[in-house]
């Protein structure tokens, strides 16, 4: 028999509290806060410069950001190639797709509808302070015709460069940029091509699966950090715009966290419950990937989790779940383009003293369920608001008056647009009778990130096997 090493038996010892994730981020939340406050009260130097722990925050936050975004072109990419070969596994798989879809937009209707209702009824842009807040320039706009042209790519991959070339050096400055609806449009193109061709591209499916079994594991490590990254983006946050301008929009942050909540804690269990499954259940086995969401505060970082609980907690077929999440981990975005833009665009309208019309409040529903695609994973909400805003014909310097809040928001939203992308599959999976009911039932204790980097099974390359993600147990020797 084995005998544990000195730092498995350590972990053992010390408090559940310092070894728990969950506990590690709500430390960083409440550091950060903290942190923000002091590098505020400091103030800026004479020229206008953040002081040294402002812009530490700020790098802290940026630098994380960063990584995420760095690891979204090939997850992307990998995923939805492997995702639609896939499919050659899963039988019906075009009523499966159109399952999914309809599945999508039923749960996104609802979604606004409930953000139209919260807003209508408590006005939360008729409470914000008008001496406090200011309108700004969004860093990007969303318009139907912007997103018909993006969907066309540019070049492989839709990768850019932004910047130039500097004349008194002579050394180009710039940033990568890449289209995240041209990275879908030629990965699907690429997955469909490697379906139709059939035993020749097996070499290619199979170099596209051992890559994305290795993005995962670095984005696991990504993931790992995420304490470090939240209190970087609170404490920047708080040191940016202050307490003012935060408590201001606390009446909004109210209002669309109600609603978010409604979607998370209300309809999702109604629909859970109105096809036979246990509530229970299912958060038990989503949490971690929720959990995650509302950290990292991006679908895309989350999607190797989301799969993972999809498949190993809730039972849906890998065949399925391989197709179903990266899908849904760019398109389904219940928090961020149903709940938010609603309450949003009517906060801007109200703020502005506009009353919408009924045409505009259908706009909202309809722009909020086909539209959807806009926000494409790690685009933001502030896309999906600018096509609402651009569309109902509002203001669209509106958007900066929510800036100072959108760190906060925005884990709420995410952790909502994750647990839909995990619902929608066990949901189309139970109703064709593909979901593993053994599976979803099984007892669970602790959570999925608790022991990333252990021995995998042979079943499921790139991950803990199925009995630890139900029972992580510590590292073995």
């Amino acid at each position: 028999m084995s005998t544990p090493t000195t730092a498995t038996a350590t972990r053992r010892r010390l408090p559940k509290w310092m070894t728990s994730f969950g506990w590690q981020i709500l430390a960083a939340l409440v550091l950060g806060l903290v942190l923000g406050g002091i590098a505020r009260s400091i103030g800026t130097d004479a020229e206008d410069n953040p002081n040294g722990l402002h812009a530490t925050l700020a790098t802290i936050g940026g630098s994380y950001v960063s990584l995420l975004r760095a690891a979204v072109v090939p997850l992307i990419f990998t995923a939805i190639v492997s995702s639609i070969v896939g499919l050659r596994q899963v039988t019906n798989a075009a009523r499966l797709a159109g399952q999914t879809l309809l599945w999508f937009g039923i749960t996104a209707l609802i979604a606004v509808t409930i953000g139209i209702t919260l807003g209508v009824v408590f006005q939360p842009g008729v409470q914000a302070s008008q001496s406090e807040l200011e309108t700004g320039d969004p860093y990007a706009v969303g318009t139907w015709w912007n997103f018909l042209t993006g969907l066309v790519p540019s070049n492989f991959l839709g990768l850019g460069v932004n910047g130039g070339v500097d004349a008194e050096t002579g050394s180009f400055t710039g940033s990568a940029s890449f289209n995240v609806l041209q990275v879908i449009v030629i990965s699907v193109a690429v997955g469909i091509a490697a379906l139709k061709i059939g035993e020749k591209a097996e070499p290619f499916i199979k170099l596209t699966e051992s890559a994305l079994a290795v993005i995962q594991k670095v984005l696991w490590w990504i993931i790992r950090i995420a304490p470090i990254g939240t209190l970087g983006l609170i404490g920047n946050a708080v040191a940016e715009y202050g307490w003012d301008k935060m408590g201001s929009l606390t009446w909004f942050v109210v209002v669309l966290y109600a609603g978010l909540a409604l979607v998370l804690f209300v309809v999702y269990p109604v629909l859970v419950k109105a096809h036979g499954l246990s509530v229970r259940q299912y958060f038990s086995g989503v949490w971690p990937a929720v959990q995650l969401g509302f950290v990292s505060r991006s679908s895309i970082g989350t999607l190797p989790l989301t799969q993972r609980v999809t498949e190993r907690n809730l039972g849906v077929p890998r065949g399925y779940a391989s197709f179903a999440v990266p899908l849904g981990a760019t398109t389904k975005m219940d928090g961020c383009a149903a709940i938010y833009p609603a309450v949003a665009a009517i906060f801007i309208a109200q703020f502005f003293g506009i009353e919408l019309t009924i045409v505009q409040y259908l706009l909202i529903v309809i722009v909020s369920v086909v539209g959807s695609a806009a926000t494409a994973g790690t685009t933001g909400a502030t896309v999906m608001l600018t096509l609402t805003l651009s569309t109902l014909g509002l203001p669209l310097e509106g958007v900066g008056l929510l800036l100072a809040v959108d760190p906060i928001i925005d884990m709420g939203r995410t952790a909502v647009n994750v647990a839909g992308q995990a619902l929608v599959p066990a949901i189309v999976a139970k109703r064709e009778g593909i979901l593993d009911i053994d599976l979803y039932n099984a007892p669970r204790k602790g959570q999925a990130f608790d022991n990333t980097d252990v021995e995998t099974d042979a079943e499921h390359p790139g991950g803990p096997s199925q009995d630890e993600i139900r029972d992580p147990a510590p590292a073995k020797a």
